[in-house]
């Protein structure tokens, strides 16, 4: 290698690490991209400190008034994951799920392999070591990381465990990921070249390429990117890699703590959840998910840190995220309205200025773009950036590297005129069932139209790798060989009346989640319906009176709780439609699907109406 460019500081790094791999991947970079400059990262606070200066150095980030506090902007069109041009790489006739988008892997490396050539040129090349999942545990997967992006390297160091020691514990093992980005070509520190934007996953070598942008969905590595090379890794383990939070939740009153994972689409409720006030949080967003000797299922959170949606986190709603954003810590925020270096965000719960700097650039009220689309203060997806560790509801037990085990699965969507607020699947396989049957209506979190029902099995259809048909039988396998399977539930916090008024208030779901939590527990009965055992009228009306000192009435129960079978008919006719052009579905998924159908249809034709009461289905 040339020395002028990885001097022998920076290769000593390499070579302690005794890993031919990783040598043979940095210099196959260092050539390919032909950057002015090489660092080699180890985890030590002086390469950490390093990393965070030169994102202000080279004005990726800027300081913002608040000690610790630094803002990101993207470009104007670089601000969601970009679905159409992230593609999983297949060779020959390898037959993944049609909602899966795929390339053909010799063409798109050919692609992606010339856009990478000289894209460093001038600029400093960072080698990162992360570690995935807990360190030194049967949860961690050592990740290599490559980028000329420090933001993205300094936003690495917020969400992630260090891993350059874990990489020594290979002793030499090949057994890791590695991820190459660049941000491409830059005008005023901003990707230009957008319509060159590509995120490449290959399976084949364990590894993701993506280059020309900079927003975090797309250019980290270590995030949804990965998800999808560990997706891969979990089918031939035998174990799930899920698009999951973990938390820890706290009945008053009870000296017990129960555990419980939830996957919801973006922006519906996910990270709200597992910031339920009284509660500890572990992850928000991925978890690794094993079946334990003791017949338990046990999880552990992939990173170490939240990139979340910003928008309408406000001090009444979110109080410990609030409280984490407004106080001085290391963290960043990035796509938000700037005003004498004061963040602020929609929905932030005060009055926004007119003016100031955005993801647009200068900004003032009524800025419009170049389709004549007006500019919003902030933007929808915007994000922030910081440590679990600094959330005061921080889980004792989030680095545990044997995990925790979970007794309960909460799967979640945005649905405005269908789903109940909550309710339990009647097994394990028909809980399988509701998680696959996921179908949501779109937000800002991703390009393209917001308010279109899209069907996103246990919220991880982005990001799987393999058959639909594979991952669900996976699932259903993985329940099978354990004792004591997690209770599965459903929940969907955006139901409206005919006024088009959510029929709940945001605060609501800590209800719903001490439902949920005693029927693990067994302490409170059920109504059979049709999709599932709803909650009592009694129990809820217990419950928002211990926990808010608020009476729930029957009306309000009745809005929220009553079985819509016109509208679930219609949606069950979607899904099965979908289901129908998918090939290797399971036999039990199908069957599944057939019961649910056919509850449906005879409880309409039993009660004679399309909509009915909860209190009919407990009186029958």
């Amino acid at each position: 290698m040339d020395k002028s460019i990885l001097d022998k500081r920076n290769l000593a790094k390499l070579k302690a690490l005794n890993n031919p791999k990783v040598m043979q991947i940095v210099e196959k970079y260092i050539k390919l991209c032909k950057p002015a400059k090489v660092t080699v990262l180890t985890d030590s606070k002086e390469d950490i400190a390093y990393v965070r200066k030169l994102a202000l150095d080279n004005k990726e980030e800027k300081k913002l008034a608040m000690k610790g506090h630094t803002i990101h902007f993207d470009g104007y069109y670089d601000q969601a994951r970009d679905k159409a041009n992230t593609k999983v790489l297949i060779s020959g006739d390898v037959c993944l799920s049609k909602a899966v988008n795929c390339g053909e892997r010799e063409s798109c490396l050919k692609e992606i392999f010339e856009f990478l050539d000289g894209v460093m040129k001038g600029k400093e090349m960072l080698v990162r070591f992360f570690c995935l999942g807990p360190i030194n545990s049967e949860f961690s997967i050592p990740s290599l990381q490559i980028t000329d992006s420090a933001y993205v390297a300094h936003s690495e160091d917020l969400l992630y465990r260090q891993g350059y020691e874990e990489f020594k514990r290979l002793n030499g093992s090949e057994n890791f990921f590695h991820f190459v980005h660049s941000a491409g070509r830059l005008e005023n520190m901003k990707t230009a070249d957008i319509d060159k934007r590509r995120i490449y996953i290959d399976l084949e070598e364990d590894r993701v390429l993506s280059i020309n942008n900079q927003y975090a969905g797309n250019s980290i590595g270590l995030k949804k990117l990965a998800l999808r090379l560990a997706i891969k890794k979990a089918h031939q383990e035998d174990w799930l890699c899920e698009h999951m939070f973990i938390m820890g939740v706290h009945p008053e009153g009870k000296n017990r703590v129960t555990y419980f994972t939830g996957a919801f689409p973006s922006a519906c409720g996910k990270t709200a959840t597992a910031m339920i006030p009284g509660q500890t949080i572990i992850g928000d967003d991925i978890a690794y998910l094993i079946a334990d000797n003791d017949g338990r299922v046990r999880a552990a959170n992939v990173e170490k840190g939240i990139f979340g949606i910003i928008q309408d986190v406000n001090p009444v709603d979110d109080p410990i995220i609030y409280k984490t954003l407004a106080t001085p810590r290391e963290l960043i925020v990035s796509n938000v309205l700037v005003k004498d270096g004061k963040p602020y965000w929609l929905g932030m719960g005060q009055e926004l200025p007119k003016e100031g700097f955005n993801f647009s650039g200068e900004w003032k009220q009524g800025k419009k773009d170049n389709d004549g689309n007006e500019i919003p203060p902030a933007h929808k997806n915007a994000r922030y950036t910081i440590r679990i560790n600094d959330l005061d509801n921080t889980d004792p037990k989030a680095d545990d590297p044997k995990g925790v085990p979970i007794g309960g699965i909460i799967y979640g969507g945005r649905d405005s005129d269908t789903n109940v607020p909550l309710y339990q699947s009647f097994s394990w396989h028909h809980g399988v069932f509701l998680g696959a049957c996921i179908e949501s209506e779109t937000t800002a979190a991703t390009l393209g139209k917001e308010g279109v029902r899209v069907h996103n099995p246990m919220a991880n259809i982005d990001f799987l790798v393999i058959p639909l048909g594979i991952y669900i039988k996976n699932h259903i396998k993985f329940g099978e060989k354990v004792d004591m399977p997690p209770l599965i539930f459903s929940t969907n916090y955006f139901l409206k009346g005919k006024d088009g008024k959510f029929l709940n208030e945001k605060v609501d779901k800590k209800v719903w989640l001490m439902w949920m939590e005693g029927r693990i527990h067994e302490e409170f009965h059920a109504i059979e319906t049709p999709i599932g055992f709803i909650p009592k009228y009694k129990d809820l009306k217990k419950l928002f009176k211990q926990i808010f000192d608020k009476e729930y009435t029957k009306e309000d129960y009745e809005k929220q709780f009553t079985i819509r079978i016109k509208n679930l008919l219609a949606r069950f006719d979607r899904i099965k439609e979908i289901y129908q052009k998918e090939p290797g579905i399971p036999s039990i998924f199908v069957e599944h699907m057939n019961q649910q159908v056919k509850r449906l249809e005879k409880a309409k034709e039993k009660f004679g109406k399309e909509n009915i009461s909860p209190f009919e289905f407990e009186n029958q």
